[in-house]
């Protein structure tokens, strides 16, 4: 697929679960401790391949963020302002939505930008978990891809993510369920 006048680069990723399962297919834990120790094996898994796709980005990006076209987007399991996420995005400074957005710098060579700020606020979430809204699932995107954005979304253009079932600590509940617990997140370029 061509972009401008360049080919249009993109890593697709599913970060590790926030779902936590235990030893003998348990979605319980026995006590806390046992809870903390599996959430940090949980984290530490997602902060490893978080850093592996910021390498691939590094790849695609060429130190070039001005002049390529590199979308990283997927399921990355955690929010905008997650540890996790952060790993992606670079240096910061110029966040779409912040006064350093619209000033060029040395980091646009290698930041990625979150579209998350350009989704309407309604529909900015694409998962709802224990009835709590949350942004997970993201568009992450070069330099010169950001400032061609002209719209993003979640769910269907026009619609939202209206409709999405809350899902809760035990994927059993689901089994068999029609249809994805999340909401795809999309973006229009210009």
């Amino acid at each position: 697929m061509e972009v401008g006048d360049g080919p249009l680069r993109v890593a697709v990723c599913h970060l590790k679960s926030k779902l936590l399962s235990y030893p003998d297919g348990r979605f319980q834990p026995r006590d806390e401790g046992e809870r903390a120790r599996y959430g940090a094996y949980a984290l530490y898994r997602r902060a490893a391949e978080a850093t592996a796709l910021r390498a691939l980005a590094d790849q695609l990006l060429g130190g070039d963020g001005q002049g390529r076209d590199v979308a990283i987007l997927g399921d990355l399991n955690d929010e905008v302002q997650a540890a996790t996420t952060q790993i992606l995005l670079g240096p910061p400074g110029s966040e779409i939505g912040t006064p350093g957005y619209d000033r060029a710098d040395q980091g646009d060579a290698t930041r990625l930008w979150d579209v998350a700020p350009l989704i309407p606020p309604g529909q900015r979430y694409s998962r709802v978990d224990s009835g709590r809204r949350e942004l997970i699932d993201h568009v992450l995107v070069s330099h010169r891809l950001a400032h061609r954005v002209t719209s993003a979304g979640t769910g269907l253009p026009g619609e939202g993510p209206a409709g999405l079932p809350s899902v809760g600590p035990d994927p059993a509940e689901r089994r068999g369920a029609a249809g994805s617990d999340h909401a795809p997140v999309w973006i229009r370029v210009g």
